[in-house]
């Protein structure tokens, strides 16, 4: 587990003055670490860069000018290159060297001359390209909130009963293996699927573009070092697997899926597009977030392989997350916000189960959370969650209504940590905006 140091310490203050803002989403606390290339609309080749208010500070540039040392400095080698990958496979303690060295180089203490050779490192965030933090291998995708679970059920089965959920989600981490091609980056257009359908009473399946597109909003985890194949990740190590993590919507065609997951699960209906956010939040940032897991009352009793008393006690994250509908030409509506407190599984645990059978997990390799979603009917994490299916429309600004996701409408997700006693902890922002089938 990460524990407290002084780089948490909510009082610290950047010679960034923007990182010192009220509200900010990168404080100097978190240091989150992205790929990008400055200036906008450059030739420069794509680096590794870190977050301090509203600036990037260029990570090839603090290792060519040799501002570190020791294991900081290899670790800033590593991030220097066009994806964050050869980082991720160096390790906790060179990932905590890096986080270390960082928070020296730009506190308020820091001494003119470093600031002075930083200063031309730094380039305002809205005026550089990002790329994808990573190289991903490999995406699987989890299904690890109860409410969700119920509150689909209900969708589905409303003649049924309130408890829909199958009883393998109460003794593992369910998943599926995702398709890692069509992993992108926020910003980046999504084009509504087409594919088979069977709409109700009709005698055979149809094909075109999908009349009921959604999103997801969930969390996706980076990983590290990774394992060999054959060789699982015990539960009590699982977290110095995890990279970071970054905001992940996990786009659905919820009609192709109906047709198509019996038996095998979801295919088409999820592998046209997956975005996650450009800039990737540390374990160690998120560490006074801390919250004790609890199981899901009526479960069984935890097999060994997924029970562990540092996860019982801290293996829970308390992060706020939003999800915003954008419509043209009208105000954005906020469509529910929530808190990933609420996952039935935590992140060790869907590694720990990920691994257990030998399945080796790869540098870069990315886990989706699954979709987060609360007790309450203001925490779904779906539209077809918020909508019951369609047959509940929600009312936008200008009075027009959605069941679904239009041609056009752009949705945005927002994450951050904010409590008494610790700095705000933000994770930036993901967006798409859906165009026509093609």
């Amino acid at each position: 587990m990460s524990l407290l140091d002084h780089t948490h310490d909510p009082a610290a203050r950047s010679w960034v003055d923007s990182a010192n803002a009220a509200g900010t989403d990168f404080p100097l606390q978190n240091l989150p670490l992205a790929i990008f290339r400055p200036p906008q609309g450059t030739s420069k080749q794509f680096r590794g860069g870190v977050a301090i208010g509203d600036q990037v500070l260029d990570l090839a540039g603090v290792a060519a000018a040799g501002l570190l040392q020791g294991a900081a400095q290899q670790a800033a080698n590593a991030a220097a290159g066009t994806t964050l990958n050869g980082l991720c496979g160096q390790g906790p303690a060179a990932w905590r060297a890096l986080r270390h060295g960082l928070f020296a180089l730009l506190k308020d203490d820091a001494p003119e001359p470093t600031r002075a050779a930083l200063r031309p490192l730094l380039s305002p965030q809205g005026r550089v390209d990002y790329a994808l933090p990573v190289r991903v291998g490999n995406y699987t995708d989890f299904y690890t909130s109860i409410h969700h679970a119920r509150n689909t059920g209900r969708v589905m089965r409303p003649d049924v009963g309130i408890d829909l959920v199958n009883p393998n989600f109460r003794s593992m981490p369910i998943a599926y293996h995702g398709r890692a091609s069509s992993v992108v980056l926020s910003g980046h257009p999504v084009r509504r699927p087409k594919g088979q359908m069977m709409p109700p009473g009709a005698p055979a399946a149809v094909f075109g573009p999908t009349r009921r597109l959604d999103y997801e909003l969930e969390l996706g985890v980076l990983i590290g070092r990774g394992n060999a194949l054959g060789e699982p990740i015990a539960l009590a190590e699982a977290e110095d697997q995890v990279f970071g993590i970054v905001l992940l919507n996990d786009w659905s065609a919820r009609d192709i899926q109906a047709f198509e997951m019996p038996p095998l699960g979801p295919f088409q209906a999820k592998n046209f597009a997956t975005s996650i956010s450009p800039w990737v939040v540390t374990l160690a940032a998120l560490a006074p977030f801390r919250a004790a897991w609890v199981p899901d009352a009526g479960n069984p009793p935890l097999l060994p392989y997924l029970d562990d008393a540092g996860v019982r006690a801290q293996g829970a994250l308390d992060i706020t997350l939003e999800a915003w509908l954008q419509a043209p030409g009208t105000e954005a509506l906020r469509l529910s916000r929530t808190s990933f407190r609420h996952q039935s599984w935590t992140v060790p645990q869907m590694i720990a189960h990920h691994t257990v059978g030998g399945c080796n997990l790869q540098p870069g390799d990315l886990l989706g959370s699954g979709t987060i979603s609360g007790p309450e009917p203001s925490e779904a994490g779906t539209m077809i969650e918020i909508t019951h299916g369609g047959r509940q429309p929600l009312t936008l600004p200008d009075g027009s209504q959605r069941s679904w996701l239009e041609d056009g409408d752009t949705l945005v997700l927002r994450g951050w940590c904010e409590r008494a006693g610790a700095a705000r902890i933000g994770f930036g922002e993901c967006r798409g905006v859906v165009l026509p089938a093609a």
